[in-house]
């Protein structure tokens, strides 16, 4: 039994970020041990999340991973924690386009059986709230609003206005944070800049916000609402479902490298816990930094970030461009997804990258965003000819050509394409995954390394 509860909005924009990240860390600093959980495919705000608790940032995604995964994988992250603090995504009730409730936080809060605290923007209304609120509360029974945070007060006046029109709603106000008081984060093309490229400033920025939150909210019945939970009564996700049976023994564990440090901060926690179940010995390592690849690496995976931002940088490291174009050349398996896309292609903006794709990456002014349905084209490190795969695209590059001549995936949503590289033991593609949906892939992909 886990404390739990979900922090939803009527919208982008409300606040959710602020009030979760500065929850997480106001329990964190009364000494509970936290759960930190982000509905929806994004990679950034875990890092604030973990940042805040002290433990990874977990995306729980219906639509990547099934609604069967969502309490599993949450009952795995959990594991041991006094209270989990969930951000939503989006407005409550916004899902995947056109496919009803699926991957809302709506739908992530009653696969959890979590009471949901809505972060209301009152910047421009006073009694309006009341109706804003009471059209959520009542929208969809089976989602429970357990309380109201209100954002961007402008006065006491105005707050107590707030509390005034929400007495007869029937839903108590939790706090209520004041407008000249907010903190800023940095953003740019695609959302906050993650901690790992402004570390220190990060560290400021959620002792404020946890400064904030516990100053206008009444942290007890937080709490106490979290604790309302029931019993979820699920059987938590566990990554050895990745362990093959003949897998490598502990003595022969094949090293894979995994891209980190500021310009590859995208990676869903489950990925490394995966591939060390299926029989790797998993090293970190940072392009930006570091001039050769682990020792003994048999394989390479780089996941997404932030290329563009740092492509001088990593085309000056040109010891590593090299090490990572003869691992590449070599067959050894690589997994590259998105800003790993960028980096193995020739150039990205000019600038020199690896050159194992024949291929140039560029930044564009048109953001690709949505889900995917995808299957794979061609057999690969990570799939199997015909496999299917549910992804995510998020990014403001193109790269030309768009596919090799044996594509990685064929695409069904927005429109029929085929996508990305598959080459020797190369799969690299734009799509982003979880491999939680489908631990094969990573068996698969150790398999390879260690064969």
């Amino acid at each position: 039994m886990v404390a739990r509860l979900v922090v939803a909005a009527p919208s982008s924009g409300s606040g959710k970020t602020t009030v979760a990240t500065g929850l997480m860390a106001a329990f964190a600093a009364r000494g509970l041990c936290v759960s930190p959980h982000k509905v929806g495919p994004d990679y950034i705000d875990p890092g604030y999340h973990a940042l805040a608790t002290g433990r990874p940032g977990r995306n729980l995604d219906a639509y990547l991973c099934g609604t069967d995964l969502v309490a599993p994988l949450f009952a795995h992250g959990a594991a041991g924690c006094d209270v989990a603090v969930v951000e939503g995504v989006m407005g409550l009730y916004d899902g995947a386009s056109g496919q009803g409730e699926l991957a809302s936080t709506a739908q992530i809060s009653k696969l959890l059986r979590a009471p949901v605290v809505l972060v209301v923007d009152a910047s421009s209304q006073s009694r309006s709230v009341a109706a804003l609120v009471h059209g959520f509360a009542s929208w969809d029974p089976e989602v429970r609003i357990g309380g109201v945070i209100l954002n961007k007060v402008g006065s006491e006046r105005h707050e107590e206005l707030l509390r005034e029109a929400l007495d007869a709603s029937g839903v108590p106000v939790l706090g209520a944070l004041r407008r000249g008081k907010q903190v800023r984060t940095p953003s740019r093309h695609l959302g906050l800049v993650p901690v790992a490229e402004r570390r220190a400033d990060a560290v400021e920025a959620v002792a404020a916000l946890a400064e904030q939150v516990r100053a206008g909210c009444d942290l007890d019945a937080v709490l106490a609402l979290a604790r309302s939970a029931p019993e979820l009564g699920v059987t938590a996700w566990e990554p050895g479902v990745a362990r093959a049976a003949d897998g490598p023994s502990s003595s022969a564990r094949p090293v894979v490298a995994v891209a980190s440090g500021a310009a590859f901060t995208f990676s869903y926690a489950e990925h490394a816990e995966l591939l060390s179940a299926a029989g790797a010995e998993v090293v970190p390592f940072d392009p930006l930094r570091d001039e050769r690849l682990p020792d003994g690496t048999r394989g390479l995976v780089i996941g997404g970030g932030f290329p563009e931002v740092y492509a001088p940088e990593l085309s000056g490291n040109e010891p590593l461009r090299k090490a990572v174009a003869e691992l590449a050349l070599s067959g050894a398996p690589v997994a590259a997804e998105c800003a790993g896309l960028l980096y193995l292609s020739r150039s990205l903006d000019g600038q020199p990258m690896c050159g194992v794709l024949d291929a140039e990456a560029r930044m564009s002014e048109r953001l690709t965003l949505g889900y995917r349905e995808a299957v794979a084209v061609s057999d690969s490190s990570l799939a199997a000819v015909g496999a299917r795969m549910r992804g995510h695209e998020f990014h403001r590059t193109v790269i030309e050509p768009g596919a090799g001549a044996a594509p990685a995936w064929g695409m069904h949503l927005p429109e029929r394409r085929v996508e990305g590289f598959v080459q020797q033991g190369v799969h690299a593609s734009y799509l982003h995954t979880h491999w939680a949906a489908d631990p094969g892939m990573a068996k698969r992909f150790v398999e390879r390394c260690a064969g």
